[in-house]
């Protein structure tokens, strides 16, 4: 009796150990291979929208050009790779991550919030902080964040500005991926009352439409942000090296000379203007 308990042990003790050499090799199965891929593809693809200016939108040459897509393709151009941009709308640009359709996002996306529980979250390669379009005539009945109740916001869905008028008790219109000049002009022609977006987007928008009659909501601003670009959780190994490129970018000023060609200021460093921080 005592030899047959002793060989069942052995039993368990060997059972277990091929188990854990099971273990091992799904481990090594999982390795992160995101970097490698990249050098031996010798190719990044990055997601993002082709509609958000000057983050990523088309020229007047249909040239695929913004200050992330700019940011990225230098950083492409550092690693010895070459890009390929895939576009979609902003559910669609975080679907690609999950999928590994892309190889990281780049759209203006903001570093807040929960997002690094769900994502690789890049340094930041510009800072800023929210404000308002409203239409010029009549501000839209809209003098600070708390007059948004019963307004009309518009957005594309489930982003973090939608997430805010919601709380403050606006009633959502969404977009699925429209252009600058849809938005602006809906709002002022009434078939929404704001838009809630990073200010130095919504300033170049503006700028660059100024036949329709809209404006900034003046010395309305909140929620200092930084923004950069979106990888998946494993793909650490990419992440990394691309964070590495990007401070190297930002110490050489190169950031700064990208930032200036888009927004005539430098967004690469925090903004001295007042800000009222609010959760979103």
């Amino acid at each position: 009796m005592e030899t047959i308990k002793i060989n069942k042990w052995k039993n368990i003790v060997v059972l277990g150990a091929f188990v854990m050499l099971l273990g091992a090799c799904g481990s090594k199965a999982k390795e992160d291979n995101s970097l490698s891929r990249v050098q031996e593809s010798k190719e990044l693809t990055v997601a993002t929208s082709g509609t958000l200016f000057p983050s990523s939108y088309y020229n007047d040459d249909n040239q695929l050009v913004g200050y992330d897509v700019d940011v990225a393709k230098e950083v492409a151009k550092r690693m010895g790779v070459s890009i390929q941009f895939k576009e979609y709308n902003v559910d669609g640009q975080v679907a690609s991550l999950t999928r590994g359709e892309a190889d990281f996002a780049a759209n203006d996306f903001g570093l807040s919030g929960d997002r690094g529980d769900k994502f690789r979250l890049s340094e930041p390669i510009k800072y800023s902080f929210d404000s308002m379009i409203v239409r010029k005539s009549d501000d839209s009945g809209i003098a600070s964040l708390d007059d948004l109740a019963g307004k009309k916001a518009a957005g594309e869905p489930n982003t973090s500005y939608m997430k805010l008028a919601e709380e403050y008790g606006a009633k959502l219109v969404t977009y699925d991926n429209a252009t600058n000049d849809q938005y602006l002009t809906d709002v002022a022609n009434g078939r929404t009352d704001v838009i809630l977006n990073d200010y130095y987007l919504q300033k170049m928008s503006v700028a660059a439409l100024p036949d329709i009659p809209v404006k900034i909501l003046e010395d309305v601003y909140f929620n200092p942000n930084e923004t950069g670009f979106l990888f998946a959780k494993d793909n650490q190994a990419l992440h990394d090296e691309v964070d590495r490129v990007l401070k190297e970018m930002k110490a050489d000023g190169t950031l700064k000379e990208i930032s200036e060609k888009y927004f005539q200021t430098d967004v690469s460093v925090p903004s001295d203007k007042e800000i009222q921080k609010v959760e979103k």
